[in-house]
């Protein structure tokens, strides 16, 4: 993890705040169900806001609230707002919506050669119906996670990974070895992407008792129990309460283990950004300044 200079850091903290805080408002007003976990959550329970070191704000919502959610965003925000996901940007690699403020950029350096607007933003996750079957739901799990590996490789041959080292290494030259292929044989990102929607969402429409999250780094990690999220409760981040999970502390020791015991410094992860620029402000940061 690289470190911020910390007055830059408060200041991207501070603008994800406001996005927060529009998100909220408009899923209160509109009636929709929306929670805020991983990273956002320790945040919450052992720092009462950011973690220290983070500049990320994660927020979910099952599909159907996540699409009204879009909807409105684009509808009512677009002066403010870029959507920013793989319906909007054929280019853009990742299964989640950034809703990211414009006149601002915010790019990490595993994602500098993506041609699509990156600023600083919002994570939002859509949350899909698991399949009552245990057998159908890995499949569901699995053809959905496969198929968001391939569309980073479609465009990033060094994905960040959860390892480091020879593993690492390895790994990396797998990983741009399949990189290569999909290049050579002109494989279309947006069919993988069209596949990956329809594995994920295959069961919206049957009654189900747990949402997924399937193109997490661990999918089976971020499967829920309607149990274990509802009823949401609030707890205090920075000068704001957030909807949580009812089992938070539950759900989050399940993710990463003791996550009250700040994690040595070669662990700690952020996004840290390539190239960073707020609105308004005519300088450009770049890693290799002190940002």
């Amino acid at each position: 993890m690289r470190e911020y200079n910390e007055e830059l850091l408060h200041r991207v903290q501070q603008l994800e705040l406001g996005i927060l805080k529009d998100f909220v408002h408009v899923c209160e007003e509109n009636h929709l169900t929306w929670w805020a976990f991983w990273g956002t959550g320790i945040g919450a329970l052992r720092h009462g806001g950011f973690i220290p070191w983070d500049d990320d704000i994660d927020v979910c919502l099952p599909r159907k609230d996540y699409d009204r959610l879009l909807a409105i965003l684009a509808r009512d925000y677009a002066d403010r707002y870029e959507i920013v996901n793989g319906d909007t940007y054929e280019t853009f690699p990742l299964a989640t919506t950034r809703l990211t403020l414009r006149d601002s950029r915010f790019v990490e350096a595993s994602l500098k050669d993506l041609q699509c607007p990156l600023g600083i933003f919002l994570d939002v996750y859509a949350f899909d119906h698991v399949a009552p079957d245990p057998k159908a739901a890995k499949r569901q799990m699995w053809k959905t996670w496969i198929h968001s590996k391939f569309l980073i490789l479609c465009f990033i041959p060094r994905p960040v990974l959860p390892v480091r080292g020879a593993a690492a290494a390895l790994l990396h030259l797998a990983t741009a070895a399949v990189h290569g292929c999909l290049k050579l044989f002109r494989v279309s990102p947006r069919k993988i992407y069209r596949r990956m929607i329809a594995a994920t969402t295959k069961y919206n429409d049957q009654p189900a008792a747990a949402y997924g999250y399937f193109a997490d780094t661990a999918p089976d990690k971020s499967i829920f129990r309607f149990e274990d999220l509802f009823p949401l409760r609030k707890i205090p981040f920075e000068d704001m309460e957030l909807n949580f999970p009812s089992h938070l502390e539950e759900m989050l020791t399940v993710a990463y283990g003791d996550y009250m015991q700040l994690p040595p410094v070669e662990k700690r992860r952020n996004h840290f950004p390539y190239i960073l620029k707020f609105p308004g402000d005519p300088q450009v940061y770049r890693a290799d300044d002190e940002v």
